[in-house]
């Protein structure tokens, strides 16, 4: 097959290219989108459907959606004037995404609840004055994992997916999950398709770095609702609110706005004002020699709004773990190319019970990633999004090759540290024998390069790049991959 990976870096479109019997070929889009950090990236996403619609004439056999993530289903809406005339056979998605399915719409109620808490609570921080460096990160923090949600405007990243799913021909979508047999297309004979994730099992959904580190999602509705009560507090101001969290009664203490804003000579708090000012609010006029003037980073006014992080690492890394997860495995080869989404740690380790009855023989998920020759790496290279056990070290095929979705520079922009993971690149060159392309390689915005190895190698045919138009930006479009 060939596959033409799109180089928007933080957000995932992948076109997969299968020939039929007759030579024409068969499309597979694999998600479109871009993080909306990322500067100019409507203009980037514009120019890869342009891209789509030269190479596939506007027509697309099946557009699969892995997950509902801001940086996957952005181009279905901000592009949606490009798009709208593609004739797209039928779309898949997880059974997550399925609005008559009962677990899916209480995975959609928390996350509704965690979105609107954690909106309330980027609005407060970004009103905060002199936070401290750990809530300032919060404050970061929660700008990255809501950008996954929303767009510059505002537009709800369910708006996005409901307009691919609206392009489908065949209605409704299909939805997937673990379990059933392997999926057959008629005109591709040779060609069996195995889904492994998103598994129903609460536990492995909320899974995370660690099996002794867990976040779990059913708690974040104590986590939403108790940060939902704080702001309506803080929001309302006129007392009647009751906050049925709050150790303390409503008539108990003083509001912290009054005395802030009670003057020296006016001081009707008893002493309170004055107290606050001199220890807390600074500055602080008649500080002793060893005292410093301003006392404001004594204050930890802000600080209850730390629960944000604990909710938005249990809404980012949930939604993660419901990637659509897909093994292509070729019957005459035996050989198996794998996109798992963004997957994430209880993502992958569900699959290790799962096994297909094929023929005479069961096929498992271990014996599909011994034969996996091409993997694209789940979200940007993330620390936590390839395993190692149960992950890169059962891939043992000596063709194995990898692309990665990613762009440092991006993920340093809005602090989001190491990513991609260097551990991770160690361990993928070493099993790869270098056969790695990241959507950040300069040689992919040249003309005229080339990868740091030379093709045919592996699993890997042949290799072509396209550069961005000067004009519109800088790097590659598009790298494309014939694999075999």
């Amino acid at each position: 097959m060939t596959v033409r990976h799109y180089c928007q870096g933080i957000g995932d479109c992948h076109l997969l290219s299968f020939p039929r019997a007759d030579g024409s070929p068969f499309r597979m889009l694999i998600d479109c989108g871009i993080h909306v950090s990322i500067k100019g990236g409507p203009a980037l996403i514009a120019d890869i459907v342009a891209d789509l619609k030269a190479e596939t004439g506007g027509k697309i056999d099946v557009l699969v959606v892995t997950h509902e993530h801001w940086d996957h289903v952005s181009g279905f809406l901000t592009s949606d004037d490009l798009i709208k005339d593609f004739s797209v056979g039928e779309v898949w998605m997880a059974w997550t995404e399925n609005p008559g399915d009962p677990e899916a719409l209480d995975l959609d109620k928390f996350k509704a609840q965690a979105l609107t808490a954690l909106q309330g609570a980027s609005r407060r921080l970004d009103a905060e004055h002199g936070l401290s460096t750990y809530m300032s990160g919060i404050r970061d923090g929660l700008q990255s994992v809501l950008g996954f949600h929303f767009g510059a405007k505002g537009e709800r990243v369910r708006a996005a997916r409901d307009a691919a799913a609206r392009l489908s021909a065949k209605q409704p979508p299909a939805y997937f999950e673990p379990g059933g047999p392997p999926l057959s297309i008629p005109t591709l004979p040779n060609l069996r398709i195995y889904v492994l994730g998103p598994p129903r099992d609460k536990a492995a959904l909320r899974l995370e770095e660690k099996v002794s580190e867990m976040y779990p999602l059913a708690a974040g509705g104590p986590f939403a609702r108790a940060l939902s009560a704080g702001l309506a507090v803080n929001e309302t101001g006129n007392g009647t609110y009751v906050d049925e969290l709050s150790p303390f009664e409503c008539s108990v203490g003083t509001e912290l706005s009054s005395v802030l804003n009670s003057g020296a000579a006016s001081d009707a708090q008893g002493g309170i004002g004055a107290f606050v000012r001199t220890h807390y609010s600074g500055p602080v006029s008649a500080a002793g020699a060893n005292e410093d003037p301003d006392q404001s980073w004594r204050r930890i006014d802000a600080d209850w709004l730390g629960i944000a992080a604990d909710l938005a690492l249990q809404l980012d890394r949930g939604v993660n773990n419901t990637s659509l997860v897909l093994a292509f495995e070729f019957i005459d080869t035996g050989r198996v190319f794998l996109f798992p989404g963004d997957a994430q740690i209880g993502n992958w380790l569900s699959w290790k019970d799962l096994r297909w009855p094929v023929g005479e023989a069961t096929v498992t998920a271990t014996d599909l990633m011994a034969r996996t020759v091409y993997l694209k790496v789940a979200h940007h290279g993330s620390q936590n999004a390839t395993p190692q056990k149960q992950g890169l070290e059962l891939m043992t095929s000596s063709d194995l090759s990898a692309f990665i979705p990613t762009n440092q520079l991006d993920a340093k922009n809005v602090h989001w540290g190491e990513m991609p993971y260097d551990a991770i690149l160690t361990a993928l060159a070493a099993r790869t024998k270098g056969r790695v392309i990241r959507a950040d390689d300069e040689w992919i915005g040249n003309k005229n390069g080339k990868p740091a190895f030379a093709p045919p190698t592996g699993s890997i045919l042949a290799v072509r790049n396209a550069p961005r138009d000067a004009a519109r930006g800088k790097g590659g479009l598009w790298v494309e991959l014939d694999l075999a």
